[in-house]
């Protein structure tokens, strides 16, 4: 379904290949990288406000609704005890009505990548 490659020469640089799609990611110049890209967990934003937003328009889009633009913003963080937490917030260029709102926001609860991460997914790692 998905698949990537990633090669590190050095340094906490990244070379990230995504089909003919390449992108870098790093750590920012406090946790002692150069700042070449994003960190490893704003490309997990990403993902999820790149996959709710895709989701939104295709949604709308089979509905006829016309959103304007679409922002979402999103937040990972920690609470006081150490649970890890995503907070996105949504907003649309044109006026919705309350119903379409409120599916809009059902409908963020089923993106691909919004259900993979709530549920988990396993990972199995191979060391070449």
């Amino acid at each position: 379904m998905a698949h990537v490659t990633l090669h590190n020469s050095a340094g906490y640089a990244q070379q990230i290949k995504a089909r003919s799609h390449q992108l870098n990611s790093d750590e920012p110049a406090s946790n002692g990288g150069q700042d070449t890209g994003p960190a490893p967990y704003e490309l997990l934003l990403a993902a999820l406000a790149s996959c709710t937003s895709l989701t939104l328009r295709m949604y709308a889009d089979r509905k006829g609704w016309d959103l304007g633009s679409i922002d979402v913003d999103a937040h990972f963080g920690r609470d006081e005890a150490g649970l890890e937490n995503i907070s996105r917030t949504i907003s649309f260029g044109n006026p919705l009505s309350p119903e379409q709102l409120t599916r809009l926001a059902e409908i963020c609860e089923k993106t691909p990548v919004t259900k993979t991460v709530r549920q988990g997914t396993a990972i199995q790692t191979s060391i070449a």
